[in-house]
Parts: structure tokens; sequence; C-alpha cells
């Protein structure tokens, strides 16, 4: 048997604009197939209203969006998981339910960071309002 020893021609480099339109794509299949994303956006909601309510500053609009970029990111890695296990036999299921438990944990902790520097934010803003110096 003789092995070909030739090396395999590279493949093409793919533009950027097929590596964003890949990524959009992602984005656009994680968020429609998982319901857990319309809670997201609705706490997202809440939070840029209450930031253009109480008037935040540059630094804390930065805290306030990184929150939510973390939260979804968390949930887009959580979804892309679900996704995967879904194309498993029924019978390998059961052997990486704790990666799926593991994921669902990391979307837990990124929302309740979120939540504690959302509060910390917002409670500095209130009493700023209430406490004039």
């Amino acid at each position: 048997m003789e092995i070909d020893e030739r090396p395999s021609p590279p493949k093409p480099r793919r533009t950027w604009r097929a590596k964003f339109h890949d990524a959009f794509r992602g984005v656009k299949l994680g968020v429609r197939g998982h319901s857990s994303f319309f809670v997201h956006f609705f706490f997202a909601a809440l939070v840029i209203a209450a930031a253009l309510v109480f008037r935040c500053g540059p630094v804390e609009w930065c805290l306030l969006l990184g929150c939510i970029g973390l939260v979804l990111t968390a949930e887009l890695f959580n979804s892309a998981i679900e996704t995967l296990v879904r194309g498993f036999d029924p019978a390998q299921r059961p052997r990486v339910q704790g990666a799926l438990d593991i994921a669902a944990g990391a979307v837990y902790l990124a929302s309740m960071t979120a939540a504690v520097i959302g509060t910390i934010v917002f409670l500095c803003r209130l009493a700023a309002y209430l406490l004039p110096s």
C-alpha cells in the first residue's frame, strides 16, 4: 500500500464577511431556538430604560451593557450545548446531563452577577437622587 505524501492544497481563507455572516446566523439560531431569550431581552430593556431614567454615566453604562452582554453570551453557549445534545442518540443523552446542568449553571451565575452589579449601580444612582449633597 502506497501512501501519498504530497501535502493537501491549503483551504482558501474565509473572508471576514463570511465569518460575520456565520456569526450573525449563529446568534439568530440561538435566539430563535430558545424561549429563555425573551426573559433576558425583557430584563435588558428594563435595565436600559432604568439607565436612561437615572441618567447613568459612561462607566455605569459600560457596567450595565457588559452585564447584558455577559448574560446573553452565557445563554448562547448554553443554547449551543443544548442544540448539540439534541443531535445525540437518545441513549447517550443521560451521559451528558451534567454538561447541560453546568451550562445552565453558567447562565444562572452570569444572571446573578449581572443582578448584583445592576442593583449596586441603581442603588447608588437612587441614593444620589434622594440624598443630594
